[in-house]
């Protein structure tokens, strides 16, 4: 014989691919799913792992933003701190100022730190243009990726404030800095042009430094940079380290959702192409006999039957790296925006690994079937041929035929424990296949929760503003108070509460504000959230305790207790412009704004602390956007401000998760269903000659059909069975994790997302992928002719 690949072995393996046609394309599909899900996986777990790391590398990013005042220091100076010990790269200085626009339909924006500069590529903080092009001449912006969106386009258009004459400017470009340097760029002289008294030009400085992996070495790098500049020229930076933490601690979350599906997509690709290749000798024990009974050595035999399934796997092996690397692109495409990284691709790595991972899979587990083939003797397998050994599932007809149904579904219900491997391989594909339908229905439902939870200030109809509205620009640290840089005087917030109170349509409202303030035993500032009023309308969900109901309560979110080693019921000292208190924690809030560490209490317990938002809701029957409009035109002379308050919508990262669950549960109850397909026809081939006598004795072809689906019915009810309680196990295993590896413990309604009808219509779900997968062969078998079907041995 000659070797792997020609002469008579090879037209084996090409007969056996060939003729094998059904498990040739449940091998190449159900290893094309495998391979693409498992792309699909392993790009979102890289991109997943430290995203902000590898986009600070490919931008390099500025470990540190510095702000100095240009009538302090002069560009001479800043150029000296170049040759500073420990800076390796800087970018600057650019002149740097702060505008509050207002958009195209006269909406206020936040507050925008606006940046002077030529070009987006620099030796620190390489921009990454998303799209449009850069600004040019004046009259043109590039904002940040983040504001992207049907409100800001390409073209869109912002007035630079609600002042009359104020410019107007076109957004020409969308742009994303992972360092976070500005909200958006203009060219230097537009920006120069845009500083007024109240929001003074300043220079932007970014430097790279050779050591600035802790806060340490980050804080000795800006003592060095101070000290190089005459006393209070620099007035503020920033680290990279804080926008680090806060990216790292959205993208964790996502490592243990997809190593539960990669696990998944692992043993169902493994159990597939098993019991394919098991299956593929278990019916040619005859054709094996002959073959070595002609002459082929038992090593050919197990190079054959390998090799005939290494051929389609190949096959789908190939198309899976394609097909999962274009479902990968939007995901990534999702993954960028949400994590607020440079552009995202498939590693090139991945299109290896995965590729040869899978063939090595794909080989082993042909080889154990194959490895049986080689070891037949000659006579046995030609007198066994392809029938089950004598006497195997007897017992299951009889008791199936003592059943008050039909003889052709006792014949069906009992057909499966003629080949219990087989079975087995089944019905481990039903169940993995209906563990992650499970899974990922009480993800969605989860993820759907922590959207809905998350911003409960956001439920109120309409939000009015005492002191500005809401977001300020990126956050820079000041090094010493600057001058003229002070924010204009807030409203009179009994003024505004009155127009609220007189305000025709008002049914309900609350009072917030949010402050710093300081709390024993903790390093630095945390935010206070104060609250007047009943705020229960606003309140966070609740982990254990109670929302806050009187006064000397607070509540705090898991990272607090942690960090703090507090429990409820402790006591903590809060101090807030002077005013300390003893608070008591009542309540472990969902609540993951900075850090957890964000603490919400009554506003009565610091009476120095005045209300700057006011959350309204409306009378039955009134329009939040008109009730809104008519508002803001009394409380904007009073220096307030107000509007309808959109509904919530889900952010990226929960879109994206959920984009996940469906795709790969998708794949893999499709690669389950294959896997059924395989073993049903396997089954039906073996048995066409006792269908063809049980039609010669008057069998319909709708009995033909319920019998072949009776026989995986049991498995369909079966893997139900043990993937519904399983799948459920896997939610209340990996959600905790998910949401440990966010910082946080998760509340009942994050938990408990199941309801009784959907365990049922889940357990459901084994018999529908059991049923669809035999539904082929079930109509091949009844359209076979009854003499064709007798002359089959």
């Amino acid at each position: 014989m000659t070797r792997f690949g020609g002469g008579a072995l090879g037209r084996v393996i090409r007969s056996g691919v060939g003729r094998r046609r059904v498990q040739t394309v449940v091998i190449a599909v159900a290893t094309m799913m495998a391979v693409a899900s498992a792309v699909v996986a392993g790009s979102l777990i890289v991109a997943a792992n430290a995203p902000f790391d590898h986009a600070f590398a490919k931008q390099q990013g500025a470990h540190l933003t510095a702000q100095f005042d240009p009538a302090k220091v002069t560009a001479a100076q800043l150029e000296a701190t170049r040759e500073q010990t420990g800076v390796t790269a800087t970018a600057g200085p650019y002149p740097s100022t702060t505008i509050q626009p207002e958009d195209s339909a006269g909406l206020r924006m936040p507050k925008l730190t606006l940046v002077g500069r030529s070009d987006p590529k620099a030796d620190v903080d390489d921009l990454d243009l998303r799209s449009g092009r850069w600004a040019t001449k004046t009259g043109e912006i590039v904002l940040s990726e983040s504001f992207a969106g049907p409100a800001f386009k390409l073209g869109s258009t912002l007035k630079t404030s609600d002042a009359e004459g104020s410019s107007t400017l076109t957004v020409v470009g969308l742009a994303l800095s992972v360092s976070k340097t500005a909200d958006a760029w203009a060219t230097p002289a537009q920006t120069r042009a845009l500083a007024s008294a109240d929001n003074p030009l300043t220079s932007q400085m970014l430097y790279r430094f050779d050591s600035a992996g802790t806060d340490k070495q980050i804080t000795d790098g800006r003592k060095t940079l101070a000290a190089a500049v005459p006393s209070g020229a620099l007035l503020g930076s920033q680290s990279y380290l804080d926008t680090k933490r806060a990216a790292d601690q959205g993208a964790a979350p996502t490592i243990p959702f997809l190593i539960a599906f990669g696990v998944l997509g692992i043993v169902m690709s493994v159990i597939i192409v098993g019991s394919v290749t098991s299956g593929a000798v278990g019916s040619s024990l005859r054709r094996i006999g002959i073959l070595k009974a002609i002459g082929f050595t038992p090593r050919e035999v197990v190079r054959a039957y390998v090799a005939q399934a290494l051929i389609p796997a190949a096959v789908g092996i190939a198309l899976g790296v394609v097909l999962g690397n274009l479902l990968a692109v939007p995901l990534l495409d999702d993954t960028e925006q949400a994590y607020g990284t440079a552009s995202l691709t498939v590693a090139w790595w991945v299109d290896i690994v995965v590729p040869v991972a899978a063939l090595v899979v794909v080989g082993v587990a042909a080889l154990v079937p194959a490895l049986r083939a080689g070891r037949l003797r000659t006579v046995e397998a030609i007198a066994v041929g392809r029938a089950p050994r004598t006497g195997r599932g007897q017992w299951a007809h009889r008791v199936a035929g003592r059943l008050p149904l039909p003889r052709a579904v006792t014949y069906g219900l009992a057909s499966p424990f003629a080949h219990p491997v087989r079975t087995v391989a089944m019905l481990l594909a039903v169940a993995f296949g209906t563990v992650a339908a499970t899974f990922a229905v009480g993800l969605t439902a989860s993820l759907t929760a922590v959207g809905e939870a998350q911003d409960p200030e956001d439920r109120a109809a309409v939000t009015v503003f005492a002191g500005g509205p809401g977001p300020q620009p990126i956050e820079v640290k000041p090094e010493a108070p600057a001058e003229g840089n002070s924010e204009a005087p807030p409203a009179d917030p009994a003024r505004i509460r009155a127009a609220v109170e007189a305000q025709e349509g008002t049914a309900s409202y609350y009072a917030t504000t949010q402050e710093d303030a300081t709390v024993a035993g903790v390093t630095g500032s945390v935010s206070l959230s104060l609250y007047e009023g009943d705020s229960r309308p606003g309140s966070y969900e609740m982990i254990t305790g109670h929302w806050i109901d009187g006064a000397g309560q607070v509540v705090v979110a898991s990272g607090f207790l942690e960090r703090t080693g507090t429990q409820l019921g402790d006591s903590v000292r809060v101090t807030l412009q002077g005013d300390t208190r003893t608070l008591r924690i009542v309540g472990e809030a969902f609540d993951t704004e900075d850090d957890g560490m964000q603490l919400h209490a009554g506003m009565a317990d610091f009476p120095a602390a005045e209300p700057r938002t006011f959350l309204v809701e409306v009378k039955s029957g009134v329009s939040p956007a008109d009730y809104a409009e008519k508002l803001a035109e009394v409380v904007r002379p009073l220096g307030g401000d107000a509007m309808a308050n959109s509904p919530s919508q889900q952010d990226n990262f929960v879109l994206i998760l959920q984009s996940m669950a469906a795709l790969l549960t998708l794949m893999l109850v499709s690669v389950a269903g294959l896997g059924v397909l395989n073993s049903v026809v396997i089954d039906t081939r073996e048995r066409v000659h006792d269908l063809g006598v049980c039609k010669a004795l008057g069998m319909s072809p709708r009995q033909t059909v319920g019998l072949v689906l009776a026989s995986v019915a049991g498995i369909g009810v079966l893997g139900g069975l043990i993937g519904v309680p399983a799948g459920f196990a896997l939610h209340g295993i990996v959600l905790p994790v998910m949401g440990h590896a966010a910082g946080t413990d998760l509340p009942p309604s994050v938990l408990d997302v199941y309801v009784p009808w959907q365990l049922v219509l889940l357990g459901l779900a084994g018999i529908a992928i059991a049923m669809l997968g035999a539904l082929l062969p079930a109509g091949w078998a009844a359209k076979a002719r009854t003499a064709v079907a007798l002359r089959t041995e």
